[in-house]
């Protein structure tokens, strides 16, 4: 029995937070931490007639060290899921080790102020000295390996879908299919229609700073960026069909080339639509997805911001969305001396996950993979002083947890190879 406090309430928590209450024999108790903690208490009402967890609610600043530290050492979990936003891994990390408690997230850090002096110095050596210009990489929580690891706790990074499932895909693939793995090329379908001309399925600043990023891949340990969605491919996805996607960069790309040196490419592509692309190049000329504050009738604004603010909540599409997704990794390599290939991947229907949790299947994706990262810590499966992505750990337990909690995995031993 564990006790876990969740801080964020947004679509990804929401479906966190419902799983943790499904799963009430490990997570007897929760506590979920916002700053809007009316969200919290609605959740609660909700919640609380279904599940034997017994659920508590709390007001808190992500961005605040000591306001962080002391609501933690007040509820004194086993461990914290940082289900709050990437600009603020960073803090909750800090306050986990003021407090002596295990650390999870789903995301990598990445600043909220890409114009910050500092951080911009430490950005730009990165770039010269890595060739990968995202905003986003590990190097920031990396740093915090020798701190965990001397207070005895476990930082478990990225337990997502992707970065996350696809991580331990790989190492699944690893244990029980390869000896060496030459590729993977990681793959994420949405062929879901929510109706509107222009929506983004989880939180828009860092959809669309993603999205409109250089792309990036690994090649024979080496990053090779290129521009924005240049490289398209084709791909038919087994019940979505076939779609139109692209090569981004990827933070489980730069983990996985860490831990998997003998891997040659590792690249990560995800499908748009044209309308998407469309509406999303025309937004980008016009300076919308802009982070850098500008002056509008005597208030400061960054223009991502108010753009988020016009744009239809990711928690909101659940009702409307309908579809699956489809995400999964390719492999080839060798075994036993002969060249083979594998494709492991999950198909996820958007109404049947509003039907179980009001969710759309981009936050169940994430949602679900964070609980079971979770209940991997705090039962002690996933347990080991330091700062680990989740391709670092036996994934036996956690592909298990997939199955029975709502993400099955299939294996096709056949597939149809991105050239």
């Amino acid at each position: 029995m564990a006790r876990l406090m969740i801080i964020g309430c947004g679509g990804v928590a929401s479906v966190a937070i419902n799983k943790c209450c499904q799963n009430s024999e490990v997570f007897d108790e929760i506590m979920i931490a916002s700053r809007t903690v009316s969200k919290c208490d609605a959740l609660k009402a909700k919640l609380e007639p279904k599940t034997s967890t017994k659920i508590t609610t709390a007001k808190v600043d992500a961005d605040n060290v000591e306001e962080l530290t002391a609501l933690i050492k007040d509820y004194k979990p086993d461990a914290v899921l940082n289900l709050a936003l990437p600009y603020q891994d960073l803090t909750i990390m800090d306050a986990c080790l003021n407090a002596g408690v295990h650390y999870i997230d789903t995301a990598n850090y990445e600043p909220e102020d890409t114009d910050d002096p500092e951080w911009r110095a430490i950005y730009d050596k990165r770039c010269k000295d890595l060739g990968f210009s995202a905003y986003f990489d590990y190097s920031w929580q990396w740093a915090y390996q020798e701190k965990f690891e001397k207070a005895g706790l476990t930082g478990l990074l990225g337990t997502g879908f992707d970065p996350g499932v696809t991580s331990v895909f790989v190492a699944y693939a690893k244990k029980h299919y390869f000896d060496e793995i030459h590729t993977i090329d990681i793959l994420d379908c949405n062929g879901g229609d929510h109706g509107y001309p222009f929506a983004t399925n989880f939180n828009p600043e860092i959809n669309l700073r993603e999205v409109s990023a250089p792309g990036s891949y690994l090649e024979d340990g080496k990053w090779v960026e290129i521009p924005a969605m240049s490289i398209k491919r084709e791909y038919n996805f087994e019940g979505v069909g076939m779609k139109d996607m692209y090569l981004l960069h990827h933070e489980e790309i730069e983990a996985l080339g860490k831990n998997f040196p003998e891997v040659k490419r590792i690249r990560f592509f995800m499908t748009f639509g044209q309308s998407y692309l469309t509406h999303m190049n025309c937004l980008e000329n016009v300076g919308m997805l802009s982070t850098t504050p500008i002056d509008f009738e005597g208030h400061k604004i960054v223009p991502i911001q108010f753009l988020k603010a016009l744009l239809p909540d990711p928690a909101s599409l659940g009702p409307r969305t309908v579809g699956k997704t489809n995400i999964g990794c390719i492999f080839t390599g060798i075994k036993d001396g002969k060249e083979k290939t594998l494709y492991i991947y999950n198909v996820c229907d958007h109404q049947e996950c509003y039907k179980e949790v009001e969710s759309q299947a981009i936050s169940y994706t994430t949602g679900v993979p964070a609980m079971i990262g979770a209940m991997m810590v705090v039962k002690g499966l996933w347990k080991k002083p330091g700062v680990f992505t989740t391709d670092e750990f036996d994934p036996d337990p956690y592909m298990e947890a997939l199955n029975k909690w709502g993400l099955p995995w299939v294996v096709d031993e056949n597939p149809v190879l991105v050239d």
